[in-house]
């Protein structure tokens, strides 16, 4: 859910907290007042104040003295009060996602959106390093296969969704283990398998419904009606069936199922065989769109088909520009929809549902706008 803004401050404000009344602290570009914790350090109060108004990532790792714990961490985290400005007079230009995450750096590109721990595009294309992210969050070990973790892990919703949209990116562009056996391709598609498979009936059906209905005009008519249908159910099922966060249920099943769908696209939103659907998976999704479209076309076999047979084409479009938006140069109208679609990604996923246009954003409220973000997400 959108969360409140947390404020940003210069390098001068934050030195100017340097006393045991008022005691603030950096770590890369992450702010924590930890003024409370001032006395209850177990070295003593005078050791943190050395440190006051300044970037601890040093002192915290420093093995002479003495190299801080993950607890340490964690303890830090809660105090965490907003964001180092970027910019001139900015003394400590890493960006961090939590206390400990040293992969993300934001120093140029504004305020990291503290539930992704990202600030930029270029950010999701950082390899995670697997052990230290599962010390860290608690989460998936992406060492091993994932979906029995998540089956056997009794997760809660909240943190499930946390942690998904928190994104990660494997190693030298593969895949992570899903299920670890024989069953691991069934969970991979790669991009040009859509269009191999789909436009050759596509292109049948439309031949069959211009041939029924006997007028180009009119074919052409009913199959453009069912491209624009299209782009109206991306976006409702983007928003409402894979963002279905809110109402997703808080069991094992709930988060398994949703992980599958769309889950694990937020969670490694740039694995390039995760990108588009499994032809399996489209045809349980596409099955009730061919019943809808003859209910509604009842009169005429020939026009359904027409409409249906537009309406799957706009779906390879939107396979295809998906994939190509996460791991394709592209021409400028495309490259400004490439940077919409990964501000989804790595900034705002309650919004920016849109992935061929930006059309039904606009129309329903929906869009990122961008600058500035629409919000920062807050923990």
């Amino acid at each position: 859910m959108p969360g409140k803004t947390l404020p940003t401050f210069t390098s001068a404000e934050v030195e100017s907290h340097n006393t045991a009344k008022s005691c603030y602290v950096t770590l890369g570009r992450k702010v924590f007042d930890i003024t409370p914790f001032v006395e209850d350090h177990p070295g003593g109060g005078d050791l943190v104040l050395e440190y006051a108004g300044k970037d601890v990532r040093e002192i915290l790792e420093d093995e002479v003295s003495h190299r801080h714990t993950d607890s340490a961490y964690e303890i830090l985290d809660d105090y965490h009060i907003g964001f180092l400005s970027a910019g001139p007079g900015s003394k400590n230009p890493q960006a961090n996602g939590n206390a400990k995450d040293t992969q993300v750096d934001g120093s140029e590109d504004g305020p990291v959106y503290a539930t992704t721990g990202m600030s930029r595009e270029e950010d999701l294309s950082v390899e995670t390093d697997y052990s230290r992210d599962y010390q860290t969050h608690k989460f998936l070990d992406l060492n091993k296969p994932l979906l029995l973790q998540l089956w056997n892990s009794g997760f809660s919703k909240e943190f499930y969704l946390e942690q998904i949209h928190r994104p990660r990116h494997y190693k030298g562009g593969e895949s992570a283990p899903l299920f670890g056996n024989f069953l691991e391709p069934l969970s991979k598609t790669a991009w040009y398998v859509v269009p191999i498979m789909w436009l050759p009936p596509v292109t049948y059906g439309t031949i069959v419904g211009l041939s029924g209905l006997g007028n180009a005009s009119i074919a052409a008519a009913y199959w453009v009606g069912g491209l624009f249908l299209w782009t109206l159910i991306e976006y409702l099922m983007h928003r409402f069936l894979f963002h279905i966060d809110k109402y997703l249920p808080d069991n094992r099943v709930g988060l398994t199922l949703h992980f599958l769908l769309h889950g694990i696209h937020h969670y490694l939103p740039m694995d390039k065989y995760r990108l588009v659907m499994p032809p399996t998976l489209f045809i349980v999704l596409a099955a009730p769109f061919w019943k809808l479209a003859h209910a509604v076309f009842f009169y005429n076999w020939y026009a359904a088909l027409t409409v249906y047979c537009g309406g799957v084409f706009g779906y390879i479009c939107y396979d295809m520009t998906h994939y190509f938006l996460h791991h394709r140069n592209l021409p400028s109208y495309y490259k400004s929809l490439k940077k919409y679609h990964l501000q989804h990604h790595f900034a705002d996923f309650d919004n920016g549902f849109g992935v061929t246009s930006r059309f039904w954003d606009r129309m329903f409220g929906t869009e990122i706008l961008t600058p500035p973000p629409k919000a920062l997400k807050t923990q």
